[in-house]
C-alpha cells in the first residue's frame, strides 16, 4: 500500500549513457556530461513523469507524447527525446563510424552533394541558430533528406518527419568546454558523432 510520502514509480527514467563519463574527452567533456546528462536531462524527466500524471498521456510513447502534446508537457517531453537521440548518437572516437555508408550515403549525396557538403549545411544552421534550440539532419517520408533548425525543444516529428542525428545548441551543451565558441563546439562533434547509429534510424518510418 502507498503512503502519502512514497513516491510512485516513474514512467519515463533517464537512460543510460553506452559510455563512460569521460569516454568523449577531448570533444565532450567529463564535466559537460555530467551536467548535461546527469543534470539538465533528469530534470526533464522529473518534469515529464509530473506533467503526465493522472492525464491521458500517462500510458502513451515519448514520441507520441512530442506529437500530442503542447506547452510545458511538449516542451519537457520533446528535450528528454531530443536529448535521448543525441546522447545515443555520440561515441568514443576510436569506436565511432566517421562516415555514413548503405543507403543513407547514397541519400546524403543525392539530397546534399556530398557527406562534406551537408556537414557544412548542418554546421552553418547550427551556428547561424538565434538563442536555443536544435538543428536535425531529418528524413521524410519518400526518404528525402532536410535539414531543420527548431528553437528550444523543437523535434522533426512535430513535422511529420523522422528525426536523425540533433545538434544540441542550448548552451548547457557546450559552454563549460567551448565558452561562447559554438562554432567550435560543433566543429569538435563531428569525431565523436556515431554514423552507424544514424544509419540504423533511416528508413524505418
Amino acid at each position: 500500500m502507498t503512503t502519502p510520502t512514497e513516491t510512485p514509480a516513474a514512467t519515463f527514467t533517464l537512460i543510460e549513457l553506452p559510455y563512460e563519463m569521460s569516454a568523449l574527452a577531448p570533444n565532450v567533456s567529463e564535466e559537460t556530461l555530467r551536467y548535461h546528462h546527469g543534470k539538465h536531462l533528469q530534470t526533464y524527466v522529473n518534469n515529464v513523469n509530473n506533467l503526465i500524471s493522472d492525464t491521458r498521456f500517462v500510458t502513451m510513447t515519448l514520441e507520441d507524447i512530442v506529437r500530442q502534446a503542447d506547452g510545458s508537457l511538449y516542451n519537457n517531453a520533446a528535450q528528454v527525446l531530443n536529448h535521448n537521440l543525441y546522447f545515443l548518437t555520440l561515441a568514443p572516437s576510436s569506436v565511432a563510424k566517421h562516415t555514413p555508408e548503405g543507403p543513407l550515403a547514397a541519400a546524403i549525396k543525392r539530397d546534399f552533394g556530398s557527406f562534406e557538403a551537408m556537414k557544412v549545411q548542418l554546421a552553418k544552421a547550427a551556428t547561424s541558430l538565434f538563442g536555443s534550440g536544435w538543428v536535425w539532419l531529418a528524413e521524410n517520408r519518400n526518404g528525402n533528406l532536410v535539414i531543420l533548425s527548431e528553437s528550444n525543444a523543437g523535434n522533426p516529428l512535430r513535422h511529420g518527419l523522422t528525426p536523425l542525428l540533433g545538434i544540441d545548441v542550448w548552451e548547457h551543451a557546450y559552454y563549460i568546454d567551448y565558452r561562447n565558441d559554438r562554432a567550435r563546439s560543433i566543429d569538435q562533434l563531428w569525431d565523436v558523432i556515431d554514423w552507424q547509429v544514424v544509419e540504423d534510424r533511416y528508413g524505418k518510418h
